[in-house]
C-alpha cells in the first residue's frame, strides 16, 4: 500500500486536498494531509513565533505516526511553498520516505529560504528588507490577488471564492528562515508534476539541461521522473481526479525521464543548421560577430538576437550556435550582414541589461561603414521575445522590420512581475506600420504557444503589419530539432520576407 502525506502551499491548507485525497483513497491508498502550525490551525502559544523548522517539525510529526513497515511506502507531496517543510522532514527522515513530489513547485536548496520561490519579485524585495523580523504573518491574497502568487487557470469561479474565504495569513518565519537540508535525503527519488498553465513545461525543463544549467543537471538523474498538467498553479482544485492519477504513476516510479547533457549525444541547439550554408569569415569585436556579404557596401544589416535564459558559464556561447552562424551565413550570401551577439539574459532578471547590450551592439553595427545604418532589421529568437518590447513600442525610422521565431512574447506566469517594459502583447499597439514577421511553430509548447496567440489578437486589434510564417509539424527551434523540408521552406520564405521588407 502506498501512503501518501499531502503537504499544502502558502495561504492553504488541509481543505484544499479533499477531492485528490479522496481519489488516492478511492484508489486504495492511505492519505494523510499535514496541517501546518499556523495556517488556519493556529500555534498552541498564540504570542509563538512560527517559522519553516515548526513546519518541519509538523511533516515529520505525521511521517512518524505513519507504520512503515509491510510494504508500505511513503510518498511526500509538496505543493508550491508546502515542498519546503517536506524536504526538511525528508532530509531527517530519508529511510522513511520512498519518494518526494514536487507539484508545481520550485527546487529548494540548503540555505535558501523559502521567500525566494516567490513569484512576484516587488513583494521578495519587500519581504528581504535587512533587519526583517521573522515575526508577524504575510495577509492571504484577496480573491484578484491570486495570480501574483501563481496562475488560476482551471479554478472555476466557485473554487476561486472557496479559495479565497479560507486562505489564512502565512507566518513571515516560514518564508524568511532558510532551509536546512545535510544531503542525507539526496538519494530519495523524485517526481516533479509540472503545472504548464503555470510555468514551463518538460520540454522547456530539457532545454535548461541541454544548454548547461547546473541547477537543472540534477534532473537528468535516472531516480527523477516528470509529468505535466494542463492547467494553472492549484491542480488539487481545477483537475483534482487527474492529480491524483499522476499522483498514482509517481508512486509506481512511471513519468518522463530527461536526457542528460553527457556529451554523447549533441543537445538539440547545437546540431547542424537545417541549411547547407557555406562558411563564411566573420568579424569579432567585443560581443559582437559580423557575416560580410561580397562586395563594398554599404549593405543592409540583420541582427540576430539568441533567446534565454542561458546560463553564464554555457559554452559554446549563444553567436557560436549553428543555427545562429546559419541564419547570419545565409543572409551575408544573399546581400545582407549578418549579425550575431551575445547577451546577458542569464535569468528573467536579467532583461533590462540584455536590452542593454543589444542596444550597443545594434549601435556598434549601424556605426560601422560598410553597413547601410538606414536599412537595418532585428530578429529576436525564443526568450529573447520580451526584448522586442522596446523596438515596438519606439521603432526607429531605421528600423525595416522586426522578425521572432518561436518567442515568448508576453511575462509567462511563474515569473512574478519583471516590468511593464518587457511585454511585447502591450508594446505591439506602438508599432504603427513597422512590418513585423513571426515565426510560429506548429508544435510549441503551450505555455509559449499562448503568448502568441495573445500577441497576434491584440496585433490584429490594432492594426499591425504581421505576417506569420507557420511550420505546422515544428517545434521549438525547430532550426535544429526538424531537418524538414516544410522548415527549410518556413526559413527561406521568412529569410525572403526580412531581405525584401529591407531592399523596399
Amino acid at each position: 500500500m502506498t501512503v501518501f502525506i499531502l503537504v499544502a502551499g502558502a495561504f492553504t491548507g488541509p481543505y484544499v486536498w479533499r477531492d485528490t485525497a479522496a481519489r488516492l483513497a478511492a484508489e486504495g491508498a492511505e492519505v494523510h494531509t499535514v496541517a501546518l502550525t499556523g495556517l488556519g490551525e493556529g500555534p498552541a502559544d498564540p504570542g509563538a513565533a512560527v517559522d519553516l523548522e515548526t513546519h518541519v517539525a509538523d511533516v515529520l510529526a505525521v511521517i512518524d505516526s505513519v507504520d512503515v513497515g509491510r510494504g508500505r511506502d511513503i510518498v511526500l507531496v509538496g505543493h508550491d511553498y508546502g515542498v519546503h517543510p517536506a524536504l526538511g522532514a525528508a532530509d531527517r527522515r530519508a529511510r522513511s520516505v520512498a519518494r518526494i513530489v514536487h507539484l508545481d513547485s520550485g527546487m529548494p536548496q540548503d540555505g535558501v529560504p523559502a521567500l525566494a520561490a516567490v513569484p512576484d519579485q516587488r513583494l521578495r524585495e519587500e519581504l528581504s528588507g535587512g533587519g526583517r523580523r521573522q515575526t508577524g504573518a504575510l495577509p492571504p491574497p484577496a480573491r484578484d490577488g491570486w495570480p501574483r502568487w501563481g496562475s488560476t487557470a482551471g479554478l472555476s469561479e466557485a473554487a476561486l471564492d472557496g479559495l479565497t474565504a479560507l486562505a489564512a495569513p502565512q507566518p513571515l518565519g516560514t518564508l524568511l528562515q532558510p532551509l536546512r537540508l545535510t544531503g542525507a535525503g539526496a538519494a530519495i527519488p523524485v517526481t516533479g508534476v509540472l503545472c504548464t498553465g503555470n510555468g514551463p513545461g518538460i520540454e522547456m525543463v530539457q532545454l535548461r539541461v541541454d544548454v548547461g544549467d547546473q541547477a537543472f543537471q540534477a534532473l537528468a538523474d535516472p531516480r527523477v521522473t516528470f509529468f505535466e498538467l494542463p492547467t494553472g498553479h492549484w491542480p488539487m482544485l481545477s483537475c483534482p481526479v487527474e492529480l491524483a492519477e499522476v499522483l498514482i504513476d509517481a508512486a509506481a516510479g512511471r513519468g518522463h525521464r530527461l536526457t542528460p547533457a553527457d556529451g554523447a549525444h549533441p543537445p538539440a541547439h547545437l546540431r547542424p543548421f537545417l541549411l547547407d550554408v557555406p562558411e563564411r569569415p566573420r568579424e569579432r569585436t567585443g560581443n559582437t560577430d559580423l557575416y560580410l556579404p561580397e562586395g563594398p557596401g554599404p549593405h543592409p544589416a540583420v541582427v540576430f538576437v539568441h533567446g534565454g535564459p542561458v546560463p553564464a558559464g554555457t559554452r559554446p556561447t549563444p553567436r557560436d550556435w549553428p543555427a545562429l552562424r546559419g541564419y547570419a551565413g545565409h543572409v551575408a550570401g544573399h546581400g545582407a550582414v549578418g549579425v550575431t551577439l551575445d547577451h546577458r539574459l542569464h535569468a528573467v532578471t536579467d532583461y533590462e541589461r540584455a536590452a542593454e547590450d543589444v542596444a550597443a551592439a545594434v549601435a556598434r553595427v549601424r556605426a560601422d561603414p560598410r553597413v547601410d545604418a538606414d536599412r537595418i532589421a532585428l530578429w529576436f529568437f525564443s526568450g529573447g521575445g520580451p526584448l522586442t518590447a522596446d523596438w515596438l513600442a519606439a521603432p526607429p525610422a531605421w528600423l525595416r522590420c522586426l522578425a521572432v521565431n518561436y518567442p515568448i512574447l508576453a511575462p509567462l506566469p511563474n515569473w512574478g512581475v519583471v516590468g511593464g517594459r518587457f511585454h511585447p502583447v502591450r508594446a505591439v499597439a506602438h508599432a504603427g506600420e513597422l512590418p513585423i514577421v513571426l515565426v510560429r511553430a506548429g508544435r510549441e509548447m503551450a505555455e509559449i504557444a499562448a503568448t502568441v496567440e495573445e500577441f497576434l489578437t491584440e496585433a490584429a486589434r490594432r492594426g499591425a503589419a504581421v505576417e506569420v510564417v507557420d511550420v505546422p509539424e515544428g517545434r521549438h527551434g525547430f532550426e535544429t530539432h526538424d531537418s524538414t523540408d516544410e522548415a527549410r521552406a518556413a526559413v527561406r520564405r521568412a529569410v525572403g520576407a526580412v531581405l525584401a521588407h529591407l531592399r523596399a
